[in-house]
């Protein structure tokens, strides 16, 4: 992982706009945002639904391209990495937590994690050793061996933040992570997340229309119409 000795900056984003369909039928939902992220970084982005809160992640994640501006990961420009670049960097790099969970219904809990880490390259066993240790960690141990159609949707939640915790990534990309959980379920993992950035020297960036988020955040941004405040 690299630390702030070699990247200056995790995220830099520089008037980025994303504008959807052709002709006279076009939406902009991100518009002229710039934004810079730094390791340790734990940033929450506010704004009511259809304000461009995924767009703009996805767009941070290099899923989809923007329409002007431009914008850099790790101190290089998204457009000179290469396709498979990009996805060994969200693969290694990155990791995502989804409000729809996004785990594999066929796969058990513990295979949901280690099907990350064997991607990016770890062996069976330290993927194991390491899928245990990050269920542990969040109090999940005794699921390790279920479906997730078996879980709760707080259950799931925590499968998945293990899941995007599980290759000690430089950047978490979170999408209304506390969405549908109850209030001390949100609070754990809000926590979890927190501590990770500071632990291991990463930028965590959250979506959310969750006001306790604003408590544990080192800086809040406003997303309103696709306009960053």
């Amino acid at each position: 992982m690299k630390g702030l000795e070699t990247v200056k900056y995790i995220v830099q984003l520089k008037d980025v706009s994303k504008t959807f369909g052709s002709n006279e039928h076009t939406t902009t939902a991100v518009r002229n945002v710039s934004l810079l992220a730094s390791s340790e970084e734990f940033i929450v982005l506010f704004g009511p639904s259809g304000s461009g809160k995924t767009t703009l992640l996805t767009l941070i994640a290099g899923l989809v391209k923007s329409t002007s501006g431009t914008i850099s990961l790790f101190d290089r420009s998204i457009e000179d990495y290469s396709s498979l670049e990009l996805q060994q960097i969200r693969a290694t790099r990155i990791g995502f937590i989804f409000q729809t969970f996004l785990l594999i219904d066929s796969l058990r809990v513990i295979e949901n994690i280690t099907l990350v880490l064997r991607f990016a390259g770890k062996n069976k066993k330290e993927a194991q050793r390491h899928a245990c240790r990050l269920l542990q960690r969040l109090q999940i141990d005794h699921l390790a061996k279920k479906f997730p159609k078996t879980l709760s949707q707080g259950e799931k939640q925590r499968v998945a933040v293990a899941r995007a915790l599980a290759n000690k990534p430089d950047l978490i990309i979170a999408d209304e992570p506390t969405g549908s959980l109850e209030t001390r379920q949100g609070f754990d993992i809000i926590r979890n997340l927190n501590e990770y950035s500071k632990e291991q020297n990463s930028c965590v960036i959250v979506a959310s229309h969750d006001m306790r988020m604003a408590d544990h955040a080192d800086r809040i941004l406003h997303l309103r119409d696709g306009v960053l405040l």
